[in-house]
């Protein structure tokens, strides 16, 4: 249809008489997505409350020790984070078993003050610590001996696996030797996945137990270039802490997925990274609450925003960012 258009007024005119059969079914359909986004607001606010604040301002249920067990294993204790958790643990009462990778015994065990020595800043709490040694990577039936011998006549009611720091390095995958990778997924998937098997069964079959993977919110939300195997590992821990949690949750067995963001490590917290020992606090309070959290409020909020950021923008502002440093 031809039409002269002498002004502005008068194309309006035009184009509203057009679309103006469309008008009302336009406006209902950007209602019903207004009313959408609120509910998906709406929502995200009351899951932050339930998981963040009630815990922490409620009162408190049984012991951990009791709703779970007398011990905990934990895993990947040179991350700061782990650590930290184990000291939470340790403060309620729960005995503590380091497991060590690599070295880290004598790090653990060390003499000296309680700030270089985890064991002895665990044992002030007045709770049983032990710490054993395994090189997951070169696994066998001699290297896991100590760790099942360990684990022997104990009522282990919570395991914590926490992801190698060093997968944080950026580092091409091709420029990566055999030798790293085949550590990467010891100490990491595989030390998991063998933790789990072996403590699951005496979960079952008394019927309470908690287990926690503890693995990088910021990667496992979209892939980082020169991170693939940070990325990969932590989309290993989340779907694995799924599956188990759909063959053992009703089983008495509590799974969680902790994905923290930014966790600061100079000892400063700030506004979007806490300290290590901040975010323990927070996240042990999770527990038994929420299977899947960032486990500290402000990191709930921050993931919700990043999941709404297209993937697309998301890998150009990395490469942009890659290439600027």
């Amino acid at each position: 249809m031809a039409a002269a258009v002498d002004s502005f007024s008068l194309l309006y005119r035009e184009v509203s008489r057009c679309v103006s059969g469309w008008l009302e079914p336009l406006v209902v359909v950007g209602a019903l997505y207004v009313c959408g986004r609120a509910l998906v607001l709406l929502r995200g606010t009351c899951t932050v409350l339930r998981v963040h604040v009630l815990p922490r301002v409620c009162a408190r249920g049984p012991p951990l020790s009791q709703r779970y067990g007398a011990w905990a294993v934990l895993n990947g204790t040179s991350s700061e984070v782990c650590r930290a958790y184990a000291e939470e643990l340790a403060k309620r009462g729960v005995n503590i078993l380091l497991i060590s990778q690599s070295g880290e015994e004598e790090e653990l065990e060390g003499e000296g003050s309680e700030a270089s020595s985890p064991a002895l800043s665990l044992r002030r709490h007045g709770v049983e610590v032990e710490v054993v040694r395994v090189d997951f990577p070169l696994l066998g039936l001699a290297a896991s001996k100590p760790v099942l011998l360990a684990l022997r006549d104990k009522d282990i009611g919570l395991l914590v696996n926490c992801l190698d720091p060093e997968l944080d390095s950026h580092q091409d995958l091709v420029d990566q030797s055999e030798e790293s990778l085949w550590r990467a997924l010891g100490a990491n998937m595989a030390a998991a996945s063998l933790l789990a098997r072996w403590v699951l069964p005496g979960m079952v079959e008394r019927g309470r137990g908690a287990l926690v993977n503890i693995s990088s919110g910021a990667h496992y939300c979209l892939p980082v270039a020169g991170r693939v195997m940070l990325a990969a590992t932590c989309g290993y821990m989340e779907q694995f802490s799924r599956a188990l949690r759909q063959e053992y949750g009703h089983r008495g067995i509590f799974v969680q997925s902790l994905i923290p963001l930014e966790i600061s490590s100079s000892g400063e917290p700030g506004w979007l990274a806490p300290t290590a020992e901040l975010y323990a606090r927070h996240a042990i309070t999770t527990l038994g609450i929420s299977n899947h959290t960032t486990g500290y409020w402000l990191h709930a909020m921050q993931y919700g925003a990043t999941r709404c950021v297209p993937e697309w923008i998301w890998l150009l502002t990395s490469r942009l960012f890659l290439t600027l440093t």
